[in-house]
């Protein structure tokens, strides 16, 4: 098909999001792929869902009579509309609602690991930490050692080798957040490689002599029946060098990847208004709006900023609680790059 063309609902057409019917009439999509029955003889026509906000970003089949829908000429299509705020607060809370629940199910085994990448500070490593300490409650309170850890910074191969090997037992999860030197070193990605193969038995070796793996009693070989999380900052698809696109594409086709998608300050700022709405300001025992306010001279000064994020908004909370009088002036010099009135 050289011209590219829209479906354009003239009648009901019917697509599943979360569970609930959704009637696209009146709605355009991309189309993909034309009209044709399903096994269950329910008719169908595939298209772009990205294109209309709410919908999944990928191909989607919307169920639909043949007549319920007309081809039109892109070029003649009405102007893409764009998404609400309300929409785009749904779309980021429904990410992290994936997010607990893939959590969930790498701890369980379901899913060996996920990769989550997405800006600093707008709540990755939160939303996993709260899944895993719910399930770990028990061990917790029997003080019993915790059947995940959070590894953070830098790490060399024989040292994920050796943490590998701690928590290689099934119900493990070992969660890589931020530390990224696992991610660009050879070794510790043909390591990772081992650990997460999609064979029925994960096992891994280190062939070389080790006085390292001797002093501990690390074994030069183990099979790894746990799961694994890395969070990170890094976006694959935009790393350049070609060796290591090469080794991240192995390691990503062995993983879920999410993306959390909140790349523009208005997704962010509506990010940090649905978490404070949520409660995360709580603690802090506000009574007459200082929370709204908080908030409020984040938006204001959200290009201004030294970082948009989660971890902004608790350092303006200290200071608003700490320095009811001159918070403000005492956020422009520690958070912000620039004086208020600087040209």
């Amino acid at each position: 098909m050289s011209k590219k063309m829209l479906v354009k609902f003239k009648e009901s057409g019917f697509y599943n999001i979360r569970g609930k019917a959704t009637d696209v009439k009146g709605l355009e999509f991309p189309l993909v792929e034309d009209w044709k029955k399903g096994a269950d003889l329910v008719g169908y026509v595939t298209v772009d869902g990205s294109y209309q906000p709410g919908f999944p970003t990928r191909n989607i089949r919307i169920k639909c009579d043949q007549n319920a829908f007309t081809l039109i000429d892109e070029s003649k299509a009405a102007v893409k509309a764009e998404e609400t705020d309300e929409q785009i607060i749904e779309r980021l809370r429904k990410r992290f609602d994936i997010l607990e629940d893939m959590t969930q199910a790498t701890k369980e085994g379901t899913v060996r690991a996920m990769i989550v990448t997405g800006p600093p500070g707008v709540g990755k490593s939160f939303g996993v930490e709260k899944t895993l300490n719910k399930e770990d409650l028990f061990n917790v309170m029997g003080s019993r050692k915790p059947k995940y850890e959070v590894v953070k910074g830098a790490m060399s191969a024989i040292g994920l080798y050796c943490k590998l090997y701690e928590y290689a037992d099934k119900g493990n999860v070992v969660v890589f957040d931020d530390c990224d030197s696992v991610l660009l070193d050879d070794l510790s990605l043909n390591i990772l490689k081992a650990a997460l193969d999609s064979s029925t038995k994960r096992t891994i070796h280190w062939n070389t002599d080790s006085s390292k793996l001797r002093a501990e009693g690390v074994p030069g070989s183990f099979e790894f029946k746990a799961g694994a999380i890395f969070i990170t900052n890094i976006k694959f698809d935009h790393v350049k060098s070609k060796k290591l696109q090469d080794h991240l594409a192995a390691l990503e086709s062995r993983c879920h990847y999410i993306d959390l998608q909140m790349d523009t300050e208005r997704e962010k700022v509506l990010r940090i208004k649905q978490i404070v709405k949520d409660g995360m300001l709580d603690s802090y025992d506000f009574q007459n709006g200082e929370g709204e306010e908080v908030v409020g001279f984040i938006d204001d000064q959200k290009k201004k900023l030294r970082e948009l994020s989660l971890r902004t908004v608790l350092k303006i909370a200290d200071l608003r609680k700490s320095f009811p009088n001159n918070w403000e002036e005492m956020a422009e010099v520690t958070v912000m790059k620039t004086g208020r009135y600087a040209a």
